[in-house]
């Protein structure tokens, strides 16, 4: 079985609403299900972004947590 994870950064202004989002989900699984893939689910895949040290200690910046949404398809058989 072949599986294939997509990202899904999600683009909106203050005035937008979850219609633009489902439009552009609705859009990138579209893209993919016409390549020859079946969509199996959206996930949120969490990482740790490492902190810098800065130069010679200015400028530092911390490490944080972030989210990213993603898109699970697998090949149609």
């Amino acid at each position: 079985m072949e599986y294939k994870v997509v990202p899904f950064p999600v683009v909106i202004s203050r005035e937008d609403n979850s219609d633009k989002v489902a439009k552009q989900m609705q859009s990138l699984i579209d893209q993919n299900t016409n390549g020859g893939w079946e969509f199996i689910s959206m996930d949120n895949v969490q990482t740790y972004v490492a902190g810098s040290n800065g130069c010679f200690g200015m400028g530092a910046q911390p490490g944080y947590m972030t989210v990213h949404n993603v898109l699970v398809f697998r090949a149609r058989q």
